[in-house]
């Protein structure tokens, strides 16, 4: 991955975290490791534990704006699952809630790295 794609992600990341504080949401952890691999964003919606996965992207004058969510495919998905199986048995306890939820988050910018478009899909998987 080049610095500049590296870049804009932790940018997107950056943003949707300070939106999810906003809304009162509990960050439990930024980029988190386990042995299969890293997620991008754990937190607590009410008593909910929702794995978020942060896609950025960039708009094309062309086409339109793109959508960054929609790189969620399933393989990412079956990914972003097992990686969240995992957390769950590394931090066993340490973290109370009803449910569990898989969010995806479409961060799109211009050619000049200005914000277009958050797309916040619930539930997304």
């Amino acid at each position: 991955m080049t610095a500049q794609r590296q870049r804009l992600g932790r940018t997107a990341e950056d943003l949707v975290t300070t939106r999810l504080i906003a809304a009162h949401w509990e960050i439990l952890e930024r980029n988190a490791r386990t042995r299969y691999g890293e997620l991008d964003i754990v937190a607590l919606d009410a008593r909910t534990l929702v794995f978020l996965e942060v896609k950025a992207g960039r708009a094309n004058s062309s086409y339109g704006p793109e959508r960054p969510v929609l790189s969620v495919d399933w393989r990412k998905q079956q990914r972003v699952r097992r990686l969240a199986t995992t957390w769950m048995a590394e931090n066993h306890g340490a973290v109370s809630y009803d449910d569990i939820r898989f969010d995806a988050v479409g961060v799109t910018f211009d050619r000049n790295d200005q914000l277009v478009d958050v797309e916040h899909i619930i539930a997304a998987f």
